[in-house]
């Protein structure tokens, strides 16, 4: 064999061996991957990889993307090109994450293909680019007993929350769908349930059954929502429980709260220092207390809400008639809070941009030493609050909200200095408001009575024993609580018009997403959005800030120029006399020149420093484009430096030893 064909089969062995090599790095790189960005973004959560770590069968997540139509469309679909990239990567995660668990399919769908087909089935969003061309980005999970969960459109609002959305989607695939809310509640908020003969009696009667409240319709259509009577002594047979201005609850009814919470049950909590929409009642003219009472509970969970007392801030507070005949003033417990308000790593209320709360109650961090807090199982999260110039106030007695006066309230109000929390989600291993059980009254049977010697006439006087319960979670809570109960009432979530019922702000897609986030397991609530995969240039952020910021110092130089010649030209005039008219008109086009050329002059100026920005941006940019160029030759340069210094070495050594022998 010459040394050709030695060469030729050496090259085919090399090649063969390097694509070998490049295969088995591929596969096992997949699982060595590190993650070097800032905010983590290609790591998953301990949430995500609880729920993978649960999974029981496999599943086949179909990642749908048009990449080749996206080639051909406008700057707005080439923009999802490195979305795309984004999402395959974390999916990618998934897959390595689940251990075999997680088939990762992307599909491009062509024009007619099958898969085209497929996608509109799914129900993917479609987006035409051209007559044939069709723009898609959805997600579809397959479980192997025929459930599927679909993602239409990874919309990039939806950037922070992609990790998110996809464990929801796995989440509720594999498990049952948590349908059922209960509803307990002191206010008519499910209305009149009559039928049949009691609906014939009100109709002839001329009465009109209550209807529900619009946010409890809305539920309906989501949900199987059963009312829960504010005298149980267990809760059971719901997913989610729904707790809106609970007033004057015996202690059974507490106890059973307590307990259903501790025993793995989600709950969201309405309370209110003053509630609005709770008719009056009594005598007429007596203060009715209008206050919900369920600080037993909430000083267990490390929560308080103190009685009278309202969170107001002068930035947020909207202006209203108190009645028909009066001006709208701003009312310092009417709030309009805006998307500041909401904290935006939290999914409930991430999106919001506008909730509308009226005289809602202050939500306070109970005070725990050091040491106990430590030790503390329980997690409070902020969700909605007032600007950093919120405060508190406080009033004596509920004469003063019978008939507010604006004015007065405003006047009494004093700004803050860090944001008042009207909203929490507390997560943790809570502990029972109740360690020592509650009392309750047993009736002492006939047998019992006849058998003390007692006459079966006589009244048995009732008998008690001590109910207890578990004294801590086995497992974490989830708890939403907000300190206001008029905000999801059809007088401030809606708005009744010529065209039906109108939703007002966000209010009721606050209370939507807290009940969707809690029907879903605690892993999925632990998940926190993501950072942005899109990172600033701070470099040249910082460039453009400066020459800004000269350039406003440059226009604010013109500006004061202008108004100076033109406070020197007022002062000619007002102080001109008769005869001097030519004088005058001179001095004016004299005046008119000067400002003409130092305009130009300033315009100028302006121009070398847009310049010199413009210069400055280009010339970094060129000092990126050419490191990123030469890095790899140097460090190719660098191996091989090495290399030659080291087969050097080794070849002098070798000769040295064959000299010496």
């Amino acid at each position: 064999m010459n040394r050709t064909i030695r060469a030729i089969i050496g090259v085919l062995f090399v090649l063969a061996i390097t694509f070998s090599a490049i295969s088995i790095c591929q596969n096992i790189g997949r699982s060595l991957k590190v993650d070097v960005t800032e905010q983590g973004l290609y790591t998953l959560s301990a949430g995500t990889k609880s729920i993978l770590s649960k999974l029981n069968q496999p599943i086949k997540v179909r990642l749908y993307y048009a990449k080749t139509a996206s080639l051909k469309g406008p700057d707005q679909i080439r923009y999802f090109n490195n979305y795309y990239e984004f999402v395959k990567s974390l999916l990618e995660e998934y897959e390595v994450e689940a251990d075999g668990m997680v088939e990762l399919e992307v599909i491009d769908p062509r024009p007619f293909s099958d898969e085209e087909a497929q996608a509109l089935r799914y129900g993917l969003r479609r987006f035409s680019i051209t007559e044939e061309e069709s723009f898609f980005f959805g997600l579809v999970i397959q479980t192997q007993f025929g459930v599927e969960k679909v993602l239409p459109f990874f919309s990039p609002d939806r950037q922070r929350f992609v990790e998110y959305d996809i464990s929801y989607l796995i989440d509720s695939a594999i498990t049952r769908e948590k349908s059922r809310v209960g509803v307990l509640s002191s206010l008519p908020v499910m209305g009149d349930d009559v039928t049949g003969y009691m609906a014939q009696m009100m109709q002839m009667q001329g009465q009109r059954p209550r209807p529900a409240w619009t946010f409890i319709e809305q539920l309906r259509n989501q949900y199987e929502v059963k009312s829960v009577g504010t005298d149980v002594e267990e809760v059971n047979d719901v997913d989610i429980l729904l707790v809106i201005h609970p007033k004057e609850l015996p202690e059974k009814t507490l106890f059973a709260i307590d307990q259903y919470i501790l025993n793995g049950g989600r709950a969201v909590i309405c309370v209110d220092p003053y509630c609005f929409v709770e008719q009056s009642r009594g005598q007429p003219g007596a203060p009715s207390s209008k206050n919900s009472d369920l600080n037993r509970l909430l000083q267990s969970w490390g929560l308080e809400m103190p009685a009278n007392t309202f969170a107001g801030d002068r930035s947020l507070a909207l202006r209203a008639p108190m009645s028909p005949n009066q001006r709208p003033e701003k009312i310092i417990g009417f709030l309009n809070l805006t998307n500041q308000c909401f904290d935006a790593d939290i999914a409930i209320t991430a999106e919001l941009n506008q909730v509308r709360v009226l005289f809602g109650g202050v939500l306070q961090e109970m005070e725990v030493s050091e040491e106990e807090k430590t030790e503390s199982k329980v997690e409070l999260t902020p969700l909605v609050m007032t600007t950093e110039k919120g405060n508190s106030w406080s009033i004596s007695s509920p004469y003063e909200l019978m008939v507010p006066e604006p004015s007065r309230l405003m006047s009494k109000f004093v700004d803050g200095f860090e944001p008042v929390a009207m909203g929490y989600l507390v997560t943790g291993r809570l502990k029972s408001s109740f360690p020592d059980g509650i009392e309750v009254e047993i009736e002492a049977s006939e047998e019992e009575g006849d058998e003390s010697g007692k006459e079966s006439s006589e009244e048995l006087e009732p008998k008690t024993r001590i109910v207890t319960g578990l004294m801590e979670a086995v497992e974490d809570c989830a708890v939403v609580v907000f300190a206001d109960v008029d905000f999801i009432s059809d007088t401030i979530a809606y708005q009744n018009s010529f065209f039906g019922t109108l939703v007002v702000g966000d209010n009721g897609a606050l209370m939507q997403n807290a009940i969707e986030e809690l029907s879903g397991s605690s892993d999925l609530i632990s998940i926190r959005s993501r950072g942005s995969f899109k990172r600033p240039f701070v470099m040249v952020d910082e460039i453009e800030k400066q020459a800004e910021a000269e350039t406003a110092e440059e226009e604010a130089k013109i500006n004061a120029e202008i108004a100076g010649f033109q406070g020197e030209l007022s002062k000619i005039l007002a102080s001109a006399k008769e005869g001097e008219e030519e004088i005058i008109g001179s001095s004016i086009v004299r005046k008119k020149k000067e400002i003409e050329f130092n305009i130009r002059r300033a315009q100028r100026q302006l121009r070398e420093v847009k310049m010199q920005r413009r210069e400055r941006i280009e010339a970094l940019g060129n000092m990126l484009r050419n490191f990123n160029m030469l890095m790899a030759p140097v460090v190719i340069l660098g191996v091989a430096i090495v290399l030659w210094v080291h087969h050097t070495l080794r070849k002098r050594h070798y000769i040295s030893h064959a000299s010496d022998s």
